[in-house]
């Protein structure tokens, strides 16, 4: 069986994306759910209630998405806008590995910035009461894969793909899934919200889309993504040998 993963592909995507303004950008966002996390533990607040608006909308809400297009775009857009993307598709490698690859990085980078602060925002707010640290942690690593997907084809796709990720977060998640009780069935972040609702105590934690619909709708979104990034980019070579 083929490797999925190519080695020097992935050391060469994580140099360009962490070696870069990217690396500090990356961090702010964890740093400041961390820090509001640490406040909250000392404040008067409901302390469930403050956890799942935290974890829920700063981090689940906020914090995966933003890190999700900013990795999810960076793996690749860079390269396709300088230019440089040309040297790697000179070499004999299948494109759709050049894809899995980059998405790995992109996966991997979003947990480590998005996932991990949630565990330990979380715990420094709820400790384990209720699973919810578990829950939320849960919800951020399956968003963060479908989310890292979504935008990797973008970047793909289209020059704008942090415009046009903006809009879908923004416009799409934010505001239409928050107020068209519909949209949230086509929204990654009720997905997360509604795997985090299956590890938490009954009733800790509130989602409208059901897990046997989210679970499904991750699993294809992902691939699906991730398949039409493979056709497209074997499309760039056709247009370079033309």
């Amino acid at each position: 069986m083929q490797p999925l993963f190519l080695v020097t592909v992935a050391r060469l995507t994580v140099r360009g994306l962490l070696g870069r303004r990217r690396g500090i950008l990356l961090l702010i966002v964890p740093v400041l759910l961390l820090a509001i996390s640490v406040i909250g533990r000392f404040s008067h607040a409901d302390r469930h209630d403050l956890t799942v608006n935290i974890l829920g909308q700063l981090a689940l809400g906020t914090l995966v998405p933003i890190l999700g297009l900013v990795v999810g775009t960076g793996v690749i857009a860079t390269e396709i806008d300088d230019g440089s993307i040309v040297y790697l598709l000179a070499k004999p490698l299948p494109r759709w590995k050049i894809i899995t690859t980059k998405l790995a990085v992109a996966v991997v980078t979003t947990w480590v910035f998005a996932a991990v602060p949630t565990l330990l925002a979380g715990l420094v707010l709820y400790g384990t009461k209720d699973n919810l640290a578990v829950a939320f942690t849960v919800g951020t690593l399956v968003a963060g894969a479908a989310y890292s997907a979504v935008f990797l084809l973008l970047g793909v796709v289209t020059r704008h793909a942090v415009v046009a990720g903006l809009a879908y977060a923004l416009v799409w998640e934010s505001l239409v899934g928050n107020f068209v009780k519909g949209a949230k069935t086509l929204s990654i972040q009720q997905w997360g919200l509604s795997l985090a609702k299956s590890v938490a105590a009954d009733g800790a934690i509130d989602a409208t889309v059901a897990v046997r619909v989210a679970v499904p709708l991750l699993i294809l979104v992902t691939l699906a993504a991730t398949v039409f990034a493979s056709v497209r980019l074997a499309g760039f070579t056709t247009v370079a040998e033309d």
